[in-house]
């Protein structure tokens, strides 16, 4: 009850603003390929926020960036208004280092498709990366799965060489044989077992990703009715996908270069939605107590204030 009284709150304080919001003429907004978000695709090709901002003249640029830290950099220099992907864990160690970031909307919970895998022609264990060199993109879920797994053998990251670097190179550097193991997601960990480097742990167990959409917390303050356009606009390319399942998975297979079924199979593992709920701010809680135990956050956040009320609706 006392959560639902907050959020009343919240919604009540950022509905009295939004009548002094300034007008915008662009809003800028990421699109990030590898985590297989296929409602960002939807969003852009059929161009729906363009759509819906048309009438107020405002104009929509898409910007591809690779890692949530990326799309973060851009945000505090206010390039990006709307990072369309970001983890969660990403999103508590940005907050941590002073940039607040808060969500707009929830995206996916894609467990299985995160993993940590070994150069074809090899089969590692956890335990056989001691020493070696491990590639994948720093300050993200991914991260966080091999710290993990690390730990869970009574290893730490420092027991391994680790290159931070996106998922698509991660990929290109691991089919090379120029790494022991990569940290892969979604197409990126399909493509890699089809060329025959094996899983060695993925996310089941270890972490609980999360994905979200989210802006600035001076954006989210200064434009309010933007935010909550955008996220209705994401909810209506979800709708669409729940109802066109088969060419949802085509323009999957097509913007990944893999076949339907194997789109299909990522959407599944997936699990899509919009809503964020109370259990998503305790589990944010538990990462964030993952992350600050095993020093990837240097200083604390309230995890309560990162959710934007229109994020639950």
């Amino acid at each position: 009850m006392k959560f639902k009284v907050l959020t009343a709150s919240a919604a009540l304080f950022f509905s009295s603003i939004s009548f002094a919001s300034a007008p915008i003429s662009e809003l800028n907004i990421s699109y990030v390929k590898p985590p297989f978000v296929l409602q960002l695709l939807v969003l852009k090709d059929h161009k729906l926020l363009e759509k819906e901002f048309e009438k107020d003249g405002i104009k929509v640029n898409w910007h591809n960036m690779g890692t949530s830290p990326e799309a973060a950099r851009a945000m505090g220099a206010g390039a990006l208004d709307i990072a369309g992907n970001m983890n969660t864990a990403a999103l508590l160690m940005i907050n941590a280092e002073g940039l607040p970031i808060r969500v707009v909307t929830g995206l996916a919970r894609p467990t299985s498709n995160f993993a940590l895998v070994s150069k074809p022609g090899t089969n590692f264990s956890i335990k056989d990366l001691k020493g070696k060199k491990v590639v994948g993109p720093k300050g993200t879920f991914l991260h966080q799965l091999l710290v993990a797994a690390l730990e869970k053998e009574g290893l730490t990251e420092k027991d391994v060489q680790f290159v931070s670097m996106g998922i698509p190179k991660a990929l290109s550097t691991i089919l090379a044989g120029q790494a022991d193991a990569a940290l892969v997601a979604s197409s990126a960990l399909i493509k890699a077992n089809k060329a025959g480097a094996p899983t060695i742990v993925s996310a089941e167990g270890l972490v609980q990703p999360t994905l979200v959409m989210t802006t600035t917390e001076k954006f989210a303050k200064v434009h309010p009715d933007i935010v909550a356009r955008v996220n209705k606009v994401y909810k209506q390319a979800l709708d669409w996908m729940n109802k066109n399942l088969e060419k949802t998975a085509e323009m999957g297979a097509k913007e990944h270069g893999i076949s339907v079924e194997n789109s299909k199979t990522l959407i599944s593992r997936s699990h899509y939605f919009s809503a964020m709920t109370p259990q998503d701010v305790k589990d944010l809680e538990v990462n964030k107590k993952f992350l600050k135990e095993n020093n990837m956050m240097r200083k604390d956040v309230d995890t309560a204030n990162l959710i934007l009320p229109v994020a639950f609706e």
